[in-house]
């Protein structure tokens, strides 16, 4: 996906579920998830035990979240993408985000299969930022 189909699907996106977000503030996942905040998304944990992270309601699955999910954002190891690709088109979410140094050919094929866009070993914090988008600002991460 080239910059221009970057922006476009960030611009048309508000909410990320963030699947894998830490409840530790040092990891990265939470700082990608500030980056998206203040370029104004709504940001959902998902995670399997905790009830809040970074005074966000979390959630213990994607079937759990009450509201549309537009983009899912993973921050898992690439082994355990299929499960979550399956669980992004049951839930009907509109794309499949593997961050930095995750990819899946498997969890591609099922996303692209049922419609999905799928972004793989890409920093959703990143690009945002470095495109600019939602005035994120240029500023590298």
């Amino acid at each position: 996906m080239n910059d221009s189909e970057l922006a476009s699907l960030l611009e048309s996106s508000q909410t990320v579920a963030i699947v894998g977000l830490s409840t530790d503030p040092a990891k990265p996942s939470q700082a990608i998830a500030r980056i998206l905040l203040d370029a104004g998304f709504d940001v959902i944990p998902v995670h399997p035990t905790a009830g809040e992270i970074m005074g966000l309601t979390a959630y213990r699955s994607l079937s759990d979240i009450p509201v549309p999910i537009d983009v899912v954002d993973v921050f898992r190891p690439s082994g355990e993408t299929p499960r979550i690709a399956e669980q992004a088109v049951a839930v009907g979410a509109k794309t499949l985000w593997l961050q930095l140094g995750i990819a899946s050919a498997e969890a591609r094929t099922i996303a692209e299969s049922a419609g999905l866009q799928v972004v793989e070993d890409t920093c959703i914090g990143a690009t945002t930022r470095r495109l600019g988008v939602r005035s994120a600002g240029a500023a590298t991460v």
